[in-house]
């Protein structure tokens, strides 16, 4: 197991994407293949790197309404996410602001809330009357500097409000470019898992790290699909995140193994030295923030090395990074093909 700092990597500013490219599927795309050659191409043309038999796994997840501006009794601005809703008007959140305590009043332009409780981070607030529009914004990335459109942070797939982020990797595929991927005989596969705020906290230590909880479910419909399939084909590390929180069985058929449809929450902090239990081929993704939890994944897939190799490549060739920008579909190396199936040492 390497330090956390082994995950840190530099980035220049500008590199950071600050908005959606049109059309989605028209990005950039770095393939890296299995004997490491990186290629460079555009996200449609992932196509000719599936094959018929193939399944693609998607995250039906959407992003939900979470975020208000507001302000104090003093004038000073608030920034407040809801993640959690306890029970009618009183919700769990984290609020941006200075000198929030309990008793502080929130003004909004439809409601207003009172500050019930702090835990370090975690606020408890109750709200006079429901939030709504036009008040509740999606949560964005906050190195966006700019307002996002709806229809350019949610998938073309979104169909399950209950996300406090969108599944990035799914944002390149358009409706058009799905229809290519059925047509060229790979079927498509739909889970549910509803990201946290968690998610995007930095990672301080690799043993204390601590993840939300994040619900996600796989249906008997979809389990089927995904025991069909040659080669599962993973569109983000959230779809990983979910077919690793399932529970696995022997499988039937000449199959080592299949997947049997399951519905909970998952803690799961996947990181180099995991040993995974779905037999995932290929891995797509975005550019994930150095030392991050979704780097880490992305690292324990892969393999270290390789992937800042492939991250350095990017960078070299003005790659967008981060939320709205560039893709890569990173296939299981010979390296990490092998690694034995269970659970973390």
């Amino acid at each position: 197991m390497h330090e956390l700092e082994s995950y840190n990597y530099g980035l220049p500013s500008h590199l950071i994407a600050q908005s959606a490219l049109h059309p989605r599927d028209h990005c950039k795309l770095l393939v890296l293949p299995a004997d490491g050659k990186i290629e460079h191409h555009k996200f449609y043309e992932i196509v000719d790197y599936l094959q018929p038999g193939d399944v693609l796994v998607v995250n039906e997840t959407k992003v939900k309404p979470a975020k208000l501006i507001g302000k104090k009794e003093s004038g000073g601005k608030v920034e407040v996410i809801l993640t959690r809703e306890r029970k009618p008007l009183v919700f769990e959140c984290r609020i941006k602001g200075s000198n929030i305590k309990v008793g502080s009043i929130l003004r909004f332009s439809q409601t207003q809330a009172e500050v019930l409780a702090r835990d370090n981070d975690i606020f408890i607030i109750v709200f006079t009357q429901q939030p709504a529009a036009p008040d509740l914004q999606l949560p964005t990335p906050p190195y966006v500097k700019q307002p996002i459109p709806e229809q350019d942070y949610q998938t073309v797939f979104a169909r399950h409000a209950g996300s406090l982020a969108a599944p990035t990797a799914g944002l390149h595929f358009t409706s058009g470019l799905l229809k290519r991927v059925r047509q060229k005989g790979v079927e498509i596969a739909k889970i549910r898992l509803d990201i946290s705020y968690e998610t995007f906290l930095p990672v301080r230590d690799l043993a204390t790290h601590a993840t939300g909880k994040e619900y996600f479910e796989l249906d008997e419909k979809n389990a089927e699909k995904i025991n069909r399939a040659q080669r599962i084909i993973a569109v983000g590390t959230t779809v990983v995140k979910c077919l690793e929180s399932c529970e696995w069985k022997k499988g039937k058929n000449g199959k080592q193994k299949e997947v049997v449809p399951t519905t909970g929450y998952s803690q799961l902090f996947i990181r180099p030295g995991y040993r995974f239990k779905a037999p995932i081929a290929a891995l797509i993704t975005n550019f994930h923030f150095p030392k991050s939890s979704l780097l880490l994944l992305t690292c324990a897939f892969g393999g270290r090395e390789r992937i800042l190799k492939a991250y350095a490549e990017a960078i070299k060739n003005n790659y967008r990074f981060y939320s709205l920008g560039e893709g890569m579909i990173i296939f299981k190396s010979l390296e990490t093909a092998g690694c034995p199936s269970g659970l973390p040492p």
